[in-house]
């Protein structure tokens, strides 16, 4: 999970980098649509980050929480986890038996 959130969080700086170089390459551009163009692709930089901020630390409260209630529960939480374990090997061994017949 930690490969894909990095991923992501590089796509999205990417993402940033070129929203602002477009803005910088336009810069000189005269014209109203441009402006308002370049006005709101800077709002929307702007939200991205703040959305990018907020989604963030919740993800960062959700992994402390997990940590605590496993760390207060360890038996409850390997049960759960086996559970889980054990229906998706049932779903995934039905799925294959019926693309065999």
């Amino acid at each position: 999970m930690n490969k894909e959130t990095q991923a992501i969080s590089n796509d999205m700086g990417q993402l940033a980098d070129d929203a602002r170089a477009l803005m910088a390459a336009t810069a000189d551009v005269a014209g109203e649509k441009v402006g308002e163009a370049r006005k709101r692709l800077a709002a929307a930089l702007e939200r991205g980050k703040e959305i990018y901020g907020r989604v963030r630390e919740q993800a960062v409260e959700g992994a402390k929480a997990a940590d605590v209630a496993v760390h207060e529960h360890p038996y409850p939480a390997i049960a759960v986890g086996v559970g889980v374990g054990v229906l998706l090997g049932y779903l995934i061994a039905r799925r294959g038996s019926r693309h065999c017949d």
